[in-house]
């Protein structure tokens, strides 16, 4: 029997939610002096990759209800960094779009996410960072095709992918 404690701290899954818990928790701290929630500035950042997108797909993408991310963009709307438009096709969906207005704050959140990498990745050679990236990288696109090949399992079979076994662990 493996040492449980020695199991949780090598953990894949479990380092990296430690570790994304610490590093949100740090960028939280900073990102408060510009008046935004973490619920605000995510949907700000990924309003910045996927900008014009409607409501409900934004939601699915941060993983909230739609209802949800509707009070985070009428809170952002009132402070003038969002804004709703019509979609052309269809009367009613709704298109969101930063203002010119969220480009500091965008500006001011990025230099507090690479001084929070850096802090994380202090004592890292630049070799070093760029492998443990790329690493990580291959472990998102692994996951991805799991999903994937679970999806597919599933679909085929008309039910879902029974876990290992009982108690099976994530990491």
């Amino acid at each position: 029997m493996t040492d449980k404690k020695y199991y949780l701290d090598r953990s894949l899954g479990f380092l990296l939610a430690d570790t994304s818990r610490l590093m949100r928790k740090r960028f939280d701290r900073r990102a408060r002096a510009l008046g935004l929630t973490r619920a605000q500035w995510r949907v700000m950042a990924f309003l910045s990759r996927y900008e014009g997108i409607n409501q409900t797909a934004l939601a699915d993408v941060l993983e909230i209800e739609p209802i949800t991310l509707g009070r985070h963009i009428d809170r952002l709307q009132e402070n003038g960094w969002v804004e709703r438009r019509p979609d052309p096709d269809d009367r009613r969906v709704w298109r969101i779009f930063l203002t010119d207005k969220a480009q500091p704050v965008l500006d001011e959140l990025e230099a507090i996410a690479i001084w929070n990498r850096d802090g994380a990745m202090a004592g890292f050679s630049e070799a070093e960072r760029e492998r443990f990236i790329d690493d990580l990288i291959r472990i998102k696109a692994n996951q991805l095709k799991a999903l994937q090949a679970d999806a597919e399992a599933e679909e085929a079979e008309g039910a879902e992918v029974p876990a290992r076994a009982a108690g099976a662990r994530h990491g």
